[in-house]
C-alpha cells in the first residue's frame, strides 16, 4: 500500500491574500502548473489528501473528487506545506517513509512524517501552526516557498522552465501551425494537439521554452516571448504582445501587452492596455484599455498592502493582484503594487486606492459594497457563458468570504465615500 501524503495549510495563508480568500494555496499557478500539481508530481507513489481552513473543505472535495480532506488520513502521513514549490529533487531529501522527523526552512514548516501519537495530535480543523511539532526531531532544508503574491510572479520564469521539462515538453508540434509562422529555436516551442497558430504570429524561444498547450488558439500578428505557458483552450487575440515569464491558464483570452504575469484560469484581458508582474485569479475581466503600473516613476521599493497592512515587497516590478471574480471597466488605472479583493467592481478615472477590500463598488472617486445577491448573478451569467455553473459549495464559499469580510469594508468605506 502506498504512503499517504497531506497537503495543508499554515497561517501563511493569511500572507497569500485576496488569493487563498476562497482557495487554498496550494491551488495557486506558478509556472505551468498548480502548486498541488507539482507536489503530486514529485510524490507520484503517494496516495493523497489534502488539508485546509474549514470552510473550504467541501470545495476541496469537490474539486477534487476525494473524501480525504481534512480528516480520514489513517494513523500516519507525511505532511506537505501547500505553499512549497515541490520537486522531484527536494522529494527526495523528505521520503514518504521512516522515523517522525520535522523538516523547516527558515522558520517554516516545509514537512512532517508523523506516526501514532504524533499524527493523531493534529487538529485538522484550523490551520496548522509550528507549536504542533514540538519536541519532534528537525533537519534544516533548502526550499523555495511561496510567502506573498508576488512570489509567484518572481519564480514564474524558472517555474515555466521546470515544469516544461517535467511535463516532456520536447518542441513537437502536434497542433496546426499555418504559413506565415515565425518559430524561434523551435526546439523549444511545444505545440499540443488541437493548439492553432495562425499566420503572422511570431513564436521567440531563444529565452525559454513556450508551451502552447491543447487546443489554445494564437491568433494572427500576435508575438509570443518564452518562457511562457498558454493554457488549454485559451486564446491569444490579434497583434497581443505576450513577453517572458507569463503563463496563461486554461480557457482564457488575452490581449495587448502581458509581461510576466500569472492568469490564473477562465480569465479575460481581451483588450488592449498593459499588464505587468500581476497575478489575476479564475473569472477576472479586465476592461478595454485597462492599465496597470508594475514600477514607481522613482524606481523605488514597492509597498503592498496585505489585508490592509503595508508590506515591503523588496522588488521595483510589482503589479496588481487580483481576487477571483473581480472586474474593471473601460480604461481603469491601477498604480503600482494595487491588491484588488475578490468579487469587486473598479470603474471610474483616475487611479482607484491601492488596496481595495473584497464585495467593492466604484473607483476613485467613490466606492460602496457590491450587494452579495448582485454579485452572486453576475457571477452566476459569467459562467454561464462558459457552459459552467456556481455551484452551492462554491457560493457558501463566497458567502463566507463576504461575511468575514464586512468588518474591513466598513472601515475603508468611511475613508472612501
Amino acid at each position: 500500500m502506498s504512503g499517504m501524503a497531506i497537503l495543508f495549510e499554515d497561517e501563511g495563508y493569511r500572507r497569500l491574500h485576496p488569493l487563498t480568500l476562497n482557495r487554498p494555496g496550494y491551488d495557486l499557478r506558478c509556472g505551468v502548473r498548480l502548486l498541488y500539481e507539482k507536489a503530486r508530481a514529485a510524490y507520484p507513489a503517494a496516495e493523497f489528501g489534502y488539508h485546509s481552513r474549514d470552510y473550504l473543505g467541501a470545495l476541496i472535495k469537490q474539486q477534487k473528487g476525494t473524501s480525504k480532506v481534512n480528516g480520514s488520513f489513517g494513523e500516519r502521513g507525511l505532511l506537505l506545506n501547500g505553499r512549497v514549490l515541490w520537486t522531484e529533487k527536494l522529494a527526495k531529501s523528505i521520503p514518504l517513509e521512516g522515523e517522525d522527523r520535522i523538516y523547516s526552512c527558515s522558520g517554516d514548516i516545509i514537512a512532517a512524517r508523523l506516526s501514532g501519537e504524533n499524527f493523531a495530535a493534529i487538529d485538522w480543523s484550523n490551520p496548522i501552526k509550528t507549536s504542533a511539532f514540538l519536541g519532534i526531531p528537525v533537519d534544516k532544508i533548502e526550499a523555495e516557498i511561496i510567502t506573498h503574491p508576488w512570489d509567484l510572479i518572481h519564480h514564474n520564469p524558472a517555474q515555466i522552465e521546470m515544469d516544461a521539462a517535467a511535463l516532456g515538453c520536447n518542441g513537437a508540434k502536434d497542433g496546426k501551425i499555418y504559413d506565415g509562422v515565425h518559430l524561434l529555436a523551435e526546439e523549444r516551442i511545444t505545440i499540443a494537439e488541437g493548439a492553432s497558430i495562425k499566420p503572422g504570429v511570431v513564436i521567440d524561444a531563444e529565452g525559454g521554452p513556450v508551451f502552447i498547450d491543447e487546443g489554445a488558439k494564437i491568433y494572427p500578428q500576435a508575438v509570443i516571448e518564452g518562457p511562457c505557458y498558454v493554457g488549454k483552450k485559451s486564446a491569444v487575440k490579434i497583434a497581443a504582445k505576450i513577453y517572458e515569464g507569463t503563463s496563461i491558464g486554461e480557457v482564457c483570452k488575452v490581449g495587448g501587452e502581458v509581461e510576466e504575469s500569472v492568469i490564473h484560469s477562465y480569465s479575460n484581458k481581451q483588450h488592449e492596455g498593459f499588464l505587468g508582474h500581476a497575478y489575476l485569479g479564475m473569472w477576472v475581466n479586465l476592461g478595454a484599455d485597462t492599465n496597470n503600473s508594475d514600477l514607481k516613476n522613482d524606481y523605488g521599493i514597492v509597498r503592498c498592502f496585505i489585508n490592509g497592512e503595508p508590506v515591503d515587497t523588496g522588488s521595483m516590478f510589482v503589479g496588481s493582484t487580483i481576487g477571483d471574480h473581480s472586474k474593471s471597466g473601460i480604461n481603469t488605472m491601477f498604480n503600482t503594487g494595487t491588491v484588488i479583493g475578490i468579487c469587486c467592481n473598479i470603474f471610474g478615472s483616475n487611479f482607484p486606492p491601492k488596496f481595495i477590500p473584497s464585495f467593492s463598488w466604484g473607483g476613485a472617486d467613490r466606492m460602496v459594497e457590491y450587494r452579495f445577491e448582485k454579485c452572486i448573478q453576475v457571477a452566476q451569467r459569467v459562467m454561464q457563458r462558459r457552459n459552467m455553473e456556481l455551484t452551492d459549495v462554491e457560493q457558501a464559499v463566497l458567502q463566507k468570504v463576504y461575511e468575514d469580510t464586512s468588518s474591513r469594508r466598513k472601515d475603508f468605506f468611511v475613508l472612501h465615500q
